[in-house]
């Protein structure tokens, strides 16, 4: 695909993108506590297995009432067919009590302390276990606040390649190697005219056939 057709295939998707992103929106403007947790344990979820079986997990945990309560052994197994389900249900308790002051979750008090979101994300990176800075850019993303950040998955990076924003598709994302490609990605954004959030999930319509989250 050439840049002029990947320019048409957003204009054929764009109100179907701001649709979403406003969904995005919304949920950081009106979503209770338990709301975005959900999506920061669903980003917890995602490496290495399918975003969309990631979601039914969290669904099923909040189902159960184990996504506030729930223990590591229960946690995990709910977490069927999720890699890694056992270090990703302590993961997922950890963060639960990071983020919880005097028996409340207060993620969305916390979060809103950070006046600049890219102080926010090293945070979250440096203090959320299993938290690198992909899934800290998807979290910011999928509630409203992370916009001009890259999630770079194995679908933007194959995209980036295709397009020449970058030669080769790196085997590990250092903090240095991320930022590097999250930048040339922000240049392409420009270039095109397209956004860096609406870029995102045209990459990824582009690999899966539709847009999820």
């Amino acid at each position: 695909m050439r840049v002029e057709e990947l320019k048409e295939r957003y204009r054929e998707m764009k109100d179907v993108i701001e649709k979403r992103l406003e969904e995005f929106d919304s949920l950081w403007k009106e979503g209770s506590e338990e709301e975005v947790f959900a999506e920061l344990v669903f980003c917890l979820l995602t490496p290495q297995s399918r975003a969309k079986l990631c979601w039914c997990a969290v669904e099923h945990l909040i189902e159960k009432g184990l996504l506030l309560n729930g223990g590591e052994r229960d946690i995990e197994d709910v977490l069927k067919g999720v890699r890694f389900r056992k270090n990703k249900a302590r993961y997922i308790v950890e963060a639960r009590k990071l983020f919880t002051r005097k028996g409340q979750l207060e993620l969305k008090k916390f979060l809103s302390s950070f006046g600049d979101v890219k102080t926010l994300r090293e945070w979250l990176v440096r203090n959320v276990k299993g938290m690198g800075y992909k899934e800290a850019s998807h979290f910011l993303r999928n509630i409203g606040l992370g916009k001009d950040m890259a999630i770079l998955d194995r679908h933007i990076l194959k995209n980036l390649k295709a397009f020449g924003v970058i030669n080769d598709i790196p085997r590990a994302l250092s903090r240095k190697k991320y930022l590097e490609i999250e930048e040339k990605m922000r240049k392409f954004s420009h270039e095109i005219r397209i956004p860096m959030s609406h870029l995102d999930l045209l990459f990824w319509s582009r690999q899966t056939g539709e847009i999820f989250k």
